[in-house]
């Protein structure tokens, strides 16, 4: 591919994006957390073409997106917890990992091998439009090179895999701006702390949820060590530095929230880890001010610790 062919989409091209996934091509999509890159999921080819543009493990499995939850119900297995946690939370940030039917369809690069699928239906209304169009499962990791940046706008994702991919439906910047909540059943643990709070699970399940986010062997995105990565380095806990992103009272030349809102700040990290990245250099540090681990703080700082840890290579 050369820049030229990655198309820039917009509401009015929703069906010609919808005929793209239906086709086997690669389209970058909005959703409520970030921009996602989408294919056929039942498509081998087009699947190893999502691992390809960005350079991704073959061992990290894929979330499918789905318009419905018939269609949810048509590719796993739904327990108690499993159905609970779908009709409180979806459409919205969560993914259910969950065991894979007998006749699924999936390729089986979507799930790494596994015998579990990651489903999301999501809440961002344009996401739903062409899910709805499209009429298949769409498998859709984060729409940036593996490890780097999640992307919040299509300028981000046009930034990363420009000359990648086939198209990029833009819809402007996402709402909750990171990841989905990953939980899995059989018996319900959190894999993956996102953009719905681990409190609202608590609440649904009626007790603390237990934790599994083992990086040696990931069963849902996002669980290796070092991921989410800028090119400079990322110190966390910081009160001050030459590169500072700053939070609540701690300022810096950018700041996560000055008033301390960590829906502000989760709307916000990856596009100004992008800002403050453009203003290191490589062998620079970003210092990152503390950030409460309540709420959407858990998610924010396992993106961050991520970010900070020692790259591979």
């Amino acid at each position: 591919m050369t820049d030229l062919d990655t198309l820039l989409l917009g509401h009015a091209d929703l069906a010609k994006a919808a005929k793209m996934l239906q086709s086997g091509q690669l389209v970058a999509f909005p959703t409520e957390t970030v921009y996602g890159l989408g294919a056929d999921a039942r498509n081998g080819t087009a699947v190893a073409a999502i691992y390809a543009a960005k350079g991704r493990p073959s061992f990290n499995p894929l979330i499918v997106h789905v318009a419905s939850m018939e269609k949810a119900e048509a590719l796993a297995h739904f327990d108690h917890d499993a159905r609970a946690l779908a009709q409180a939370f979806w459409p919205g940030p969560l993914s259910l990992v969950l065991p894979l039917k007998d006749g699924h369809g999936l390729s089986s690069l979507v799930t790494a091998g596994l015998d579990t699928v990651a489903i999301r239906m999501p809440a961002q209304p344009l996401a739903r439009d062409l899910l709805a169009l499209a009429d298949c499962p769409v498998a859709a990791p984060s729409a940036n090179p593996s490890g780097q940046i999640s992307p919040t706008t299509a300028a981000h994702v046009l930034a990363g895999l420009s000359g990648r991919i086939d198209a990029v439906l833009d819809d402007g910047p996402c709402d909750v701006g990171v990841e989905s909540t990953i939980v899995a059943t059989i018996p319900v643990r959190l894999l993956r702390p996102g953009g719905l709070p681990v409190e609202a699970l608590n609440a649904a399940l009626g007790s603390p949820i237990a934790e599994d986010t083992n990086p040696d062997t990931p069963s849902a995105p996002g669980q290796l060590v070092s991921h989410y990565a800028p090119n400079a380095r990322v110190a966390l806990n910081q009160t001050d530095g030459a590169f500072m992103l700053g939070f609540g009272a701690i300022d810096g030349q950018l700041n996560l929230s000055p008033s301390g809102d960590l829906h502000e700040a989760a709307a916000n990290l990856f596009a100004m880890l992008r800002q403050m990245d453009g203003l290191a250099s490589d062998t620079d540090t970003i210092h990152v001010a503390p950030i409460p681990t309540t709420g959407l703080g858990l998610a924010i700082n396992d993106r961050l610790t991520r970010a900070a840890a020692p790259r591979s290579g």
